[in-house]
């Protein structure tokens, strides 16, 4: 794997400018051919780390966090939607539409990254909560997504009750923290140089043709 470029994207499920930027990031690497030169691992980063399991209802999460008003709330998630459009996703924002506590989802894609299947978790986990209108914080529903990209429901969900799994999701998220990583998506390439926000497609391109050019 030494001779492939090392992408780790620190991202939350919940972050709607991770779809976008990963969306552009997978252009990059398609336009250059480098599909096979490329390792993509996922790490966790929780905006909400304090949410409660109940959630909180997306326009008063914004209003309480962002300042948003109702219409500058309205017009975000019109943009966002087109903003989808452009990498093929489709985000269905809907009335009473909550944010939710991420850790458990945060757990499991740790434990699906041992199985080789996290960024196909990762991309269902992202259909289910934009998408499909899911509540990706109830553990039922995530083991209906384990199920579904062929994962052993069980063993993944075992992993939930197991403070060396809880605790090794937050010492992924501290280790990040202290380097920096402040906002989601960061995109970092071969632990060298990164990417915050959801970069175009031209700006990936040229860190990654930077990376081959010296790798």
């Amino acid at each position: 794997m030494s001779n492939k470029i090392k992408i780790d994207i620190v991202s939350d499920v919940v972050c709607p400018w991770c779809v976008i930027g990963y969306g552009n990031l997978t252009k990059a690497i398609s336009e250059l051919g480098l599909e096979g030169k490329v390792e993509i691992e996922w790490q966790p980063f929780e905006l909400n780390p304090d949410m409660p399991s109940e959630g909180e209802e997306l326009g008063a999460h914004s209003a309480r966090k962002y300042g948003s008003t109702p219409e500058s709330s309205a017009k975000f998630r019109t943009e966002m939607t087109a903003h989808g459009k452009t990498v093929d996703f489709d985000f269905h924002y809907f009335e009473g539409m909550k944010i939710i506590n991420t850790r458990d989802a945060h757990i499991l894609l740790e434990y699906a990254k041992k199985q080789g299947k996290q960024t196909e978790l990762k991309m269902r986990l992202f259909s289910a909560f934009f998408t499909e209108k899911k509540d990706i914080s109830k553990r039922d529903v995530l083991a209906k997504e384990i199920a579904t990209v062929g994962l052993n429901v069980e063993e993944a969900m075992a992993h939930l009750q197991s403070s060396k799994a809880i605790e090794a999701v937050i010492e992924q998220e501290s280790y990040w923290q202290k380097l920096g990583v402040s906002s989601v998506p960061t995109v970092v390439f071969n632990r060298k140089s990164a990417l915050a926000g959801a970069q175009p497609v031209e700006a990936f391109k040229q860190i990654l043709a930077e990376h081959l050019e010296n790798s």
